[in-house]
């Protein structure tokens, strides 16, 4: 009979021994159950998500990296099409040549007026002096009117002398006013000018920026998750392109019950069992407790039914740690975290941590 057995015998015994040994495995790497002050619960591995996406609206012009693919800090990952903004960019590069020549031609009409202003200063002072010789002959002339040494008519041509002068020095004084008035027009004018240029320079400046921005760069170091837009797509302001998540800021999120909830402290340790490798133990801190119940009952709450409230919990991975193993990442792995409630306890001898090479 055993020889008969012996062909099916012959496959199913090492078969057998291979699920005695997977058992023996599972049973040696099996957490056991958790002494008091420790605590377990399913979860799964998450990152945080960053969209790359536009700026303005604008058409995708290339795509320079593939789903999975690492990138680092500053590479550029998308380019858009830029067309429209360089020649926006010409346009507002001409507009500021015209304001330099408008500031040029405002300042040499402010010199020309202030040339202006130097002749009439000057006229007003051979005015002030012919006004002054004026007044004393005019007196002269009536000091002697009484004693007869000077005639009637060189009195009246003394004092049309005198009309004559103060109502050219009047002429000139109103003259200097107005090229006061001038060289203030031609000032403000320089001023005016040089504002255009400062707009057309802002309008440079804010054009480039937009075309800098045309090129999507990645913010940090992370790998690229989804392709949500193709080269030739038109995207509105915001659009998205890519989403990348940080392996920088890798955590695992699970539920935990009220008792062990409010027990938990912000940088409690926490030791993460992933169910793609389990004989691995990976240490955690936890960074994030909610402050709200994830599931809360509508009515009224017994003491029953706040024991069945879940507090989501977050447990992040060291960024050193991270760093050494960013190739091995993958969000969306299903684990057990473990955490510990009293910091004074020591983990179990199964729990302690285990990294990959």
């Amino acid at each position: 009979m055993f020889e008969r057995l012996y062909p099916y015998l012959r496959w199913a015994l090492p078969a057998l021994a291979l699920a005695v040994i997977g058992t023996g495995l599972w049973w040696l790497t099996r957490p056991s159950t958790l002494p008091n002050g420790f605590v377990a619960s399913n979860g799964r591995v998450e990152a945080v998500e960053i969209d790359i996406a536009t700026k303005i609206a604008g058409r995708v012009k290339a795509i320079l990296v593939n789903e999975g693919d690492f990138v680092h800090p500053g590479e550029v990952l998308v380019r858009m099409d830029t067309a429209t903004l360089e020649a926006q960019l010409r346009e507002a590069n001409a507009a500021r040549t015209q304001a330099r020549v408008a500031v040029t031609t405002a300042e040499n009409f402010q010199a020309q007026r202030q040339s202006e202003r130097k002749a009439t200063a000057a006229l007003i002072t051979q005015r002030t002096a012919e006004l002054t010789l004026a007044t004393k002959r005019l007196k002269r002339a009536l000091a002697l009117r009484g004693s007869g040494a000077i005639s009637a008519q060189a009195i009246d041509d003394s004092r049309a002398a005198f009309d004559s002068a103060a109502a050219a020095m009047r002429a000139s004084e109103a003259q200097l006013a107005a090229a006061d008035a001038a060289v203030r027009f031609a000032t403000s004018s320089v001023t005016a000018a040089q504002s255009g240029i400062d707009a057309a320079t802002a309008t440079v400046e804010r054009i480039q920026a937009d075309i800098d921005d045309s090129a999507l760069r990645a913010p940090r170091e992370g790998r690229v998750q989804y392709r949500v837009a193709q080269p030739g797509e038109v995207l509105g302001a915001g659009g998205t392109v890519l989403t990348m998540i940080d392996l920088g800021d890798v955590y695992m999120s699970f539920f935990l019950p009220t008792a062990a909830a409010g027990r938990v402290a912000l940088g409690s340790e926490v030791r993460v069992v992933l169910d793609a490798a389990p004989s691995y133990v990976i240490p955690a801190k936890i960074s994030f407790v909610a402050d709200v119940a994830q599931f809360t009952p509508k009515t009224v709450e017994t003491r029953d039914e706040r024991q069945k409230l879940m507090f989501r919990v977050k447990a992040r991975f060291a960024p050193s740690l991270l760093r050494r193993h960013s190739r091995q990442i993958k969000t969306g792995l299903p684990g057990m975290a473990y955490v510990r409630l009293d910091s004074h306890l020591s983990w179990p001898a199964n729990l302690q941590v285990r990294l990959p090479p």
